[in-house]
């Protein structure tokens, strides 16, 4: 047979009248196989909680405006530097429902400070499903219908408000919606060039091979901080705050993917001088089938645990590039740019709930790493 014919023979598949009864066998693997992952991924029991936290966490993300009690930039002039508020059920031996109690501001003459202390007279009972200022759910349909609120002469502050009077519960939820973000976007762009990269080296080899591995050796050679703040500083700072998260994004991708590169070019120069390879290349099947069909699909494991793995990085990236002002910048709200905020020391010594976004950051990465662990293990055919 040509190798014309051969060609043919693979692109167009001419009827098989055994092809319905050799696809069900193999959805019939690939269930078997989805099944067996899910029972292992079941017994990392550290990396299923992680699992079912981050995706409660980004299903929640287009409705964090309904959750807040106020917008990211709602400002309360009387509450600067509030601490945070405990809410109550009881009062003097009476259920009243939930409650807070108002904090009342007085002037300290020693420390010439004002201190907040509770209204103990006086508690403001919460509302729920209740009118609010005006959000976007989903970042296109205008609301107004929050999950709880309080009157409007007691703000609610739970985890305390800055130096501004922004309730910093709030804040926090908003923020989630770019840190969160900024790592699918970014490991999105670091994967479509590691794995295009890394394929064409590790398949082809030869004087692609020596120019990939080149440049692959020159950017991991740069220095990773001050190259993050050569390139961030590079962008106008007049740009609006969307078009700097996507640009940010952009750039964490673009520094990340040569790590992946060069695995994918070790396992393809692995995988290559497979039986099964050699096979679907003497039948014709052109390069770019015999990489998208059967080599990647063999190294998806590790892809998907690389994946992972690989987004705390991200997130880790933008907090750094924003609290050194060099990144997302004001009016957006991201919790690298609550942290810039709250740098300074003395401040913290004393307000310390202006600290608290430093906390959904360390739980965030810890999940990501533990569910990028139990999916290692678990797609690991030889664990």
């Amino acid at each position: 047979m040509s190798s014309q014919h051969e060609k043919h023979y693979v692109d167009q598949e001419p009827f098989d009248p055994d092809a319905s009864l050799h696809q069900m066998e193999r959805q019939d693997l690939d269930a078997s196989n989805a099944v067996l992952v899910w029972r292992k991924f079941k017994t990392h029991k550290l990396g299923l909680i992680s699992g079912i936290f981050l995706l409660t966490c980004y299903l929640l993300l287009p409705v964090v405006g309904f959750i807040a009690p106020y917008g990211p930039n709602e400002r309360f002039s009387d509450n600067l530097y509030s601490p945070p508020q405990s809410i109550h059920m009881w009062h003097e031996g009476e259920f009243l429902g939930p409650f807070i109690y108002p904090l009342v501001a007085e002037a300290n003459l020693e420390t010439f400070q004002w201190e907040f202390k509770p209204d103990l007279e006086n508690p403001a009972r919460l509302e729920f499903f209740c009118q609010g200022s005006e959000y976007r759910l989903a970042g296109l349909i205008p609301a107004t219908t929050r999950l709880f609120c309080a009157p409007a002469d007691a703000p609610l502050f739970l985890w305390g408000s800055d130096r501004l009077g922004r309730d910093v519960f709030s804040r926090i939820l908003y923020g989630a919606q770019l840190s969160l973000t900024v790592g699918l976007i970014g490991i999105t762009v670091s994967f479509v060039l590691g794995i295009f990269f890394g394929a064409i080296a590790g398949y082809f080899g030869g004087v692609l091979d020596w120019v990939i591995n080149r440049m692959i050796e020159i950017l991991r050679s740069l220095p990773e901080l001050p190259l993050w703040l050569a390139l961030s500083a590079a962008v106008p700072s007049n740009w609006s705050p969307v078009a700097v998260f996507f640009i940010i994004s952009i750039i964490l991708g673009l520094l990340d993917w040569p790590g992946l590169a060069r695995s994918v070019r070790a396992k393809f120069l692995s995988l290559r001088e497979e039986e099964y390879v050699r096979a679907v290349e003497m039948m014709g099947a052109s390069s770019g089938r015999v990489i998208r069909k059967h080599l990647i699909p063999n190294f998806m494991s590790h892809l998907i645990a690389s994946a992972t793995l690989s987004i705390p990085a991200m997130i880790l990236g933008e907090t750094a590039l924003s609290f050194l002002g060099l990144g997302l910048r004001a009016p957006a709200v991201s919790w690298g740019v609550m942290l810039n905020d709250a740098q300074n020391l003395a401040s913290i010594e004393i307000y310390p709930w202006t600290a608290i976004p430093m906390l959904p950051i360390v739980v965030v990465v810890l999940a990501f790493n533990f569910l990028g662990d139990g999916l290692r293990d678990s797609l690991d055919p030889y664990s």
